[in-house]
């Protein structure tokens, strides 16, 4: 019997007893190759002895230091990379623990620096459909994804929507990507007039949507039109990087593709790379000016921010990133994932859409293809590809279809950075062998 609460009370689970590179053995000796990195996390795989030794050094010199009454070396150090890692305007970080506390943090600071500034009837925040920031409550109330929301409904807090930026479900036929990502962004400004102007304080969207759509990029410049409209009407831009960045599209940040500077942008799975729980939120100096000539405090924390061990563990990996010069390497095998994925899948009869970006790519599953019709839900198609997976030794993260059925069950890779390209065949063969095992069963 086990004493643990674990996330399903239908059937255990194999015991993980050690990791190597891409695989994650368990207690009977089976090997998985860990194709998404539990949730596009191990973006360097498992076991890095460089990560590993930066830890044992952090630790045996100081485990733990509150961050209200010190800052830490490894802090400082990891802060300075993060914003020089990028070309963006982004020069301050605020340490947390996951990335449902950095979306948090980011709605809560994005709030305190309009009252900050003498505008405290900015209190909306405008996200969009289809989307995923998190699960506490509050992160759990800014996303779009109804499965996940339904039973807590009524704890949530109410917050506006507008529909995504989603090319294989919403775009037209008469339209051009540019068109339809023109459309898409107006849907923002629509609905901050809606809401009064004056009272919204920010819009929050992922750059790319990760677990709930599936690796969906925006259409051509989306995320640029979305800028000129937060800046017409004086509305934060937080970007919601949890997944997409640290380098996981073959960019630091991956809305430096979309060449839009956000306000905000929230970092975590990737930053740590699964070694130690952290998560960050980067801003700009102008954010961090209102806080230091206003209040001169943000009235925000949590116990483990800035945690010595986890700033000198994603400083780790963040120097393996550039020094092995990872970036390159997701660039050049995110190209031969999306190749594979287009042979193996591209005229399958039951997936509609291969899309992502570098390391971070999805299939979606369909029953009619022609008429992108989504399985039936209660097929629970997604988990039965996850299982079938499994059992050919390879760990993929399944999406289950939204309640209104717009869209379809996908399947999400993301694997370490450092993968060679006959991995990325070994992958794709396996997760063809699943899909036709699982829908063969149907």
């Amino acid at each position: 019997m086990s004493y643990v609460f674990h996330r399903t009370a239908l059937g255990g689970l194999p015991v993980a007893a050690s990791g190597q590179g891409a695989e994650i053995i368990d207690t009977e000796g089976r090997r998985y190759i860990d194709a998404c990195g539990g949730a596009a996390v191990s973006c360097l795989g498992h076991g890095e002895p460089r990560v590993l030794e930066a830890i044992q050094r952090q630790l045996s010199t100081l485990d733990y230091a509150h961050s209200s009454f010190f800052t830490t070396e490894g802090a400082e150090e990891l802060a300075e990379h993060l914003c020089t890692a990028t070309p963006l305007p982004l020069e301050k970080v605020y340490y947390v623990c996951s990335g449902s506390e950095a979306v948090e943090t980011a709605v809560k600071m994005a709030r305190q620096y309009h009252v900050e500034r003498g505008e405290p009837q900015r209190r909306v925040l405008i996200s969009r459909h289809q989307s995923y920031h998190g699960n506490t409550l509050g992160a759990l109330s800014f996303g779009g994804n109804p499965g996940r929301q339904k039973p807590y409904a009524p704890l949530l807090l109410e917050q506006r929507k507008i529909a995504p930026c989603f090319d294989y479900r919403y775009r037209q036929a008469e339209e051009t990507p540019e068109e339809y990502g023109l459309r898409a962004a107006n849907l923002l400004e629509a609905e901050i007039l809606a809401a009064g102007p004056d009272t919204v304080m920010a819009f929050l969207a992922e750059t790319v949507v990760g677990a709930t759509s599936g690796a969906v990029a925006a259409a051509p410049g989306y995320f640029r039109r979305i800028r000129e409209i937060c800046d017409k009407y004086g509305v934060l831009l937080i970007l919601d990087e949890v997944m997409c960045g640290a380098g996981r599209t073959g960019r630091f940040l991956a809305c430096e593709e979309e060449g839009v500077a956000p306000d905000l942008v929230t970092l975590a799975k990737g930053l740590g790379g699964g070694f130690q729980p952290v998560a960050a939120v980067m801003c700009t100096s102008a954010i961090h000016e209102t806080f230091a000539k206003g209040s001169g405090s943000f009235v925000h924390g949590h116990t483990y921010s800035a945690h010595p061990v986890a700033c000198a563990a994603a400083l780790a990996v963040q120097k393996v990133i550039r020094d092995d010069r990872l970036m390159d390497n997701v660039a050049a095998r995110g190209a031969d994932l999306s190749a594979r994925l287009g042979a193996r899948f591209g005229n399958h009869a039951h997936v509609g859409d291969i899309r992502g970006r570098g390391l971070l790519q999805a299939i979606e599953l369909v029953e009619d293809r022609a008429r992108k019709t989504p399985f039936d839900p209660a097929l629970r198609i997604g988990a039965r590809i996850k299982r079938e997976a499994m059992d050919l030794g390879l760990l993929v993260y399944p999406g289950a279809g939204t309640v209104d059925g717009t869209c379809g069950d996908h399947i999400l890779l993301a694997p370490p950075y450092n993968i060679d390209a006959q991995m990325v065949g070994e992958i794709v063969d396996r997760l063809g062998d699943a899909v036709d095992r699982a829908v063969a069963a149907l």
